[in-house]
């Protein structure tokens, strides 16, 4: 079993698909694809996930490896782009094999954007998973709406859902806002939530209130979070009874008493646990901000009504839809995916090769830049010039590599906002 991830949100997902949908004794080897949000050992140390090997690898590394190595069952847990480029990668390293791995993809939470150009660019998988009744009837709405196999659809739930259910109140009593790195965006809504938080714990000192953060300063994600909390408070005088706290989201959730956020998939995992649950609606009910996705799930509110003593009541046809499965039929959730699975590794012959939607044909406009800036040609081979595949870099080599990736953080949390408020004199 391989485990593909391009951050450190992605790895977590990929990993623990991998565990739910294999037998838990099988070897996993993970693979990190090198780019902007590569995670730092400390966030894969948060993440938890353990792994047989675990190395960073380019596109045309990686798919070098799977030419080498043999395995039953391969995760790709890479943004949109990423699966379309390693599957015609793929397609092309294993057109002379015959037989090759089961090909696992999906997402790793809430998807309330780009929901046909996220899915199109991972069709072509054995499977693409998805993490919820909706989801999967979505899915497959997207598919058969523009001719492709809709086949590969599977539903699931997200693999990171579990923990004790929640009981009653804690002491101290704890309030947990969940942050997200691009969402909000602009640093008037942040500066709002974080300054509506900061209230809370002065409106409730006798309350614990804790700032959830996804990453430290510098590092990356899954997005890019260009305005750190971290930063924005500073500049507050923050109660004592205010913390910002970094760590496993489980682990948060063990001490959360009411969990609130904009939309991020932390409210589902909140929800599995019959924690209290508020959903953000003080800048809009927005597409832009995914809190849209929470309609008639009776979590919306506002700062003011939770100031006030409101506790949302989550509607239950509403949760069932979504694969938080409180009922205790989260266990049996992977049980199609892993039955799918030892059937297709069980068929005589092998597999057949893989099928993306987009082609030369179907997308010329489009598919040779994915490929390309994976260093990958219009038929899946690496172009001229790719980085060598197989080859450790030197020692200078590394430094400049950690070098540039510092540059880059520092350019998009430093000097992007400051280049953007110039502009707005």
């Amino acid at each position: 079993m391989a485990v593909l991830a391009d951050s450190d949100t992605r790895w977590k997902w990929g990993a623990l698909t991998a565990n739910r949908v294999t037998p838990r004794d099988i070897r996993m080897d993970g693979f990190l694809l090198r780019g902007r949000a590569t995670p730092t050992p400390r966030q894969l140390g948060e993440v938890g996930v353990r792994a047989d090997s675990l190395r960073e690898v380019t596109a045309v590394e990686f798919l070098r490896a799977m030419r080498e190595e043999p395995y039953d069952v391969l995760v790709l847990a890479l943004v949109g782009g990423g699966v379309q480029a390693v599957l015609h990668g793929l397609k092309r390293a294993w057109e002379d094999r015959p037989h090759r791995p089961v090909v696992v993809t999906g997402y790793v939470g809430v998807v309330y954007e780009k929901l046909a150009d996220g899915l199109l660019l991972r069709h072509g998988a054995d499977l693409v998973l998805a993490n919820s009744r909706q989801d999967a009837d979505r899915f497959r709405a997207v598919y058969e709406g523009v001719g492709a196999d809709a086949g590969a659809v599977t539903e699931v739930a997200l693999p990171f859902l579990g923990g004790a259910a929640h009981t009653g109140a804690h002491e101290p009593y704890t309030v947990v806002f969940a942050a997200q790195p691009s969402v909000p965006d602009s640093r008037r809504d942040r500066a709002y939530l974080l300054d509506r938080l900061v209230r809370h714990a002065r409106l409730h000192p006798e309350r614990e209130v804790l700032l959830k953060l996804r990453s430290k300063p510098g590092e990356h994600t899954t997005h890019i979070e260009e305005l750190p909390y971290q930063k924005l408070s500073q500049r507050l005088d923050l109660p004592a009874n205010f913390r910002l706290v970094y760590g496993h989201m489980g682990e948060v959730l063990d001490r959360t008493d009411l969990l609130v956020t904009v939309s991020s998939t932390a409210a589902l995992e909140s929800l599995h646990r019959r924690i209290p649950t508020a959903v953000l609606t003080d800048l809009g009910i927005r597409e832009a901000l995914g809190n849209h996705h929470f309609i008639g799930s009776g979590c919306l509110a506002s700062w003011d009504q939770l100031d006030g003593g409101h506790r949302p009541e989550p509607d239950a046809r509403w949760v069932a839809r979504q694969g938080v499965a409180t009922d205790g039929a989260y266990e049996t959730a992977f049980d199609t995916a892993r039955a799918r699975i030892t059937d297709l590794l069980g068929r005589p012959g092998g597999l057949p090769p893989l099928t993306p939607y987009y082609t030369p044909v179907t997308a010329p406009g489009y598919l040779p830049g994915i490929l390309a800036r994976h260093h990958l040609g219009p038929d899946g081979t690496p172009l001229p010039g790719a980085p060598a595949a197989g080859k450790e870099p030197g020692p200078v080599r590394q430094i400049v590599r950690r070098a540039a990736r510092g540059a880059y953080r520092h350019g998009v949390q430093r000097v992007a906002p400051v280049i953007r408020r110039m502009g707005d004199l």
